[in-house]
């Protein structure tokens, strides 16, 4: 008997790597669905190639996204889908500055379950997206609980496309030397406050230890070159930039799972009066596994 965890382990690894899955864990008639847990229950036997990341649409649309790369100018793809670049496109063409923020999480709006469990929310195919993201700014910013407890790579892996510069907010020094974050891979590495003994080739911005201000973080960072800038989490960094108002763009993806506890994607200073809640513009995408992208532009 295959267990759960086998199970899941092996969609999933497949789902973002290519892996191929193993005889025992494929699928092997309808019935086997009931033994799926909810992430992966939401695809019928018949749709299961494409859930676990063969996406046509994408295949499809490679060679758009190759113009976006190569050119930064027009793009062929569906509009209801390239149009959420459409904004940072722009910048790029103007050498604007631009901050474009990213969230994965669950129907119900959560980003874990209340152990901080969070592989794998979403898709192959917003994760896809989220690379494009990565692809089309200067630097990818994280706070030091994210660069801690997730150890991302931030880098540009399902697309094509030059990995941008990885940004830490460590003011109180939490975030170790051995963190992927730091990887000398040829992309720079920068850090707000930051431990000693980090690697050499990691830039260390002095600053006194606390919040700091997110306007200070844009203008260092824009002083470095970095002007577009896309931030990739957590929840609390999320909410400390959009409550200063420093988000242009922000590209939620909504993975087709209720998680039902664990800690809310989105979380702003109370307001007494609906009419002061922020309303912004922006379009969706149905992606081909059922994940769903929210863009709001402010």
């Amino acid at each position: 008997m295959i267990s759960q965890q086998r199970l899941d382990d092996c969609r999933i690894n497949h789902a973002i790597s290519d892996a191929p899955v193993c005889a025992d864990c494929r699928p092997k008639s309808r019935s086997q669905q009931s033994f799926l847990t909810p992430m992966l229950a939401i695809c019928t036997v018949d749709t299961y190639t494409a859930a676990v990341g063969r996406f046509e649409s994408d295949k499809m649309n490679d060679e758009a996204w190759r113009q976006i790369i190569d050119r930064g100018e027009g793009f062929d793809a569906p509009q209801e889908q390239y149009g959420s670049f459409a904004r940072i496109l722009e910048a790029r063409q103007t050498d604007e500055a631009f901050v474009v923020a990213q969230l994965g999480l669950s129907l119900d709006g959560r980003i874990a379950t209340a152990t901080g469990d969070s592989r794998y929310i979403n898709g192959r195919a917003a994760l896809t997206h989220l690379h494009r993201l990565r692809a089309l700014v200067d630097a990818v910013l994280v706070g030091a609980g994210t660069a801690r407890i997730d150890d991302p790579r931030l880098s540009v892996r399902l697309c094509e496309g030059s990995s941008p510069a990885r940004v830490v907010i460590d003011p109180n020094g939490t975030v170790g030397p051995a963190a992927q974050v730091w990887a000398d891979d040829g992309s720079r590495c920068i850090v707000f406050g930051g431990t000693e003994g980090l690697p050499a080739h990691v830039e260390r911005l002095e600053i006194a230890k606390g919040d700091i201000p997110i306007a200070r973080i844009v203008q260092d960072l824009a002083e470095l070159g970095l002007t577009r800038v896309l931030v990739e989490g957590g929840a609390d960094t999320l909410k400390r930039f959009l409550a200063a108002q420093m988000i242009d763009s922000l590209h939620l993806l909504y993975g087709r799972i209720i998680i039902g506890c664990g800690p809310i994607g989105i979380s702003l200073p109370p307001i007494e009066q609906l009419s002061a809640a922020p309303r912004p513009s922006g379009n969706t995408h149905v992606f081909s596994d059922g994940d769903v992208l929210v863009t709001c532009d402010f």
